[in-house]
């Protein structure tokens, strides 16, 4: 069975092992990991995983290394590899605005390498990754990163050319999200309403919302015409929405999203 290495041990890291040790019936003794905090490595040892001393010793010991630290920190983490590395390693990077040409520059190796956009929804297993794997790398490597991430979610393979736009659709967009729940919930509460029970039926509604996008077979548009009586409340709240520009705003976070991933990848 190949070693997998973790490069950084923080929430999305600690989401995936988990992940891969639940579908490999709770074994963990495939796994590596290093992170300079210790209180991280601690956490990672009582999963069962074995900790390294350095990223160097993550990189000797496993065939798929996943770099699982914050975009400003890959030029010096890939430094700090590069007289270790090999064609026959695979890395996976999971950090925004990175890309597949960054990565292998900055190992000074043409080693395979899966760019990797999850979400932190991947924390209970429901995830949703966009992946974008180098032609150079195995179908075996390819299944293996395929999977580290199918088994806590969806996930789609996407070009690399609009890796840094889907980063605003499925990576970011969970916050987004979140301030819409918010506002929502605010505005019960600033009515009387419990903020708890109403925030559970936000989350409820979210949730059948996405299974009518998914299954209904009917599109947004139609689902939106579907919830919209003529001269009823749900077209006063649309308009409304409309007035404050709320479709353009969208798209231009999203804008501004995929503009910061271009400038981190620099």
């Amino acid at each position: 069975m190949k070693k997998i290495g973790f490069i950084g041990a923080g929430n999305m890291a600690t989401a995936i092992i988990n992940g891969l040790i639940a579908q490999n019936d709770g074994k963990a003794d495939f796994i590596n990991a290093f992170d300079v905090s210790s209180e991280k490595c601690d956490a990672m040892q009582k999963l069962g995983v074995s900790i390294c001393k350095t990223g160097v010793d993550v990189v000797a010991y496993s065939d798929i290394i996943v770099l699982a630290v914050k975009p400003q920190n890959y030029p010096e983490v890939l430094q700090s590899l590069k007289n270790n590395v090999t064609e026959q390693k695979t890395f996976v990077s999971i950090a925004a605005g990175i890309s597949i040409a960054f990565v292998q520059s900055g190992l000074g190796c043409n080693c395979p390498v899966v760019r990797v956009m999850p979400n932190t929804p991947l924390l209970l297993k429901k995830g949703a990754s966009a992946l974008c794997p180098s032609e150079n790398i195995s179908d075996e490597d390819k299944q293996i990163v395929y999977n580290m991430f199918a088994g806590s979610g969806v996930c789609e393979y996407i070009t690399e050319e609009h890796m840094n736009e889907i980063i605003a659709v499925n990576g970011s967009s969970p916050a987004y999200i979140y301030l819409f729940a918010k506002a929502m919930a605010d505005y019960a509460q600033s009515c009387g309403i419990d903020y708890g029970k109403a925030m559970n039926l936000i989350c409820a509604t979210l949730e059948g919302s996405a299974a009518m996008l998914r299954e209904s077979g009917d599109s947004a548009d139609e689902l939106i015409a579907k919830v919209s009586s003529k001269g009823g409340t749900t077209i006063a709240a649309l308009d409304r929405l409309k007035a404050h520009g709320f479709y353009e705003a969208v798209q231009d976070a999203m804008t501004a999203c995929t503009d910061r991933a271009e400038e981190l990848g620099k």
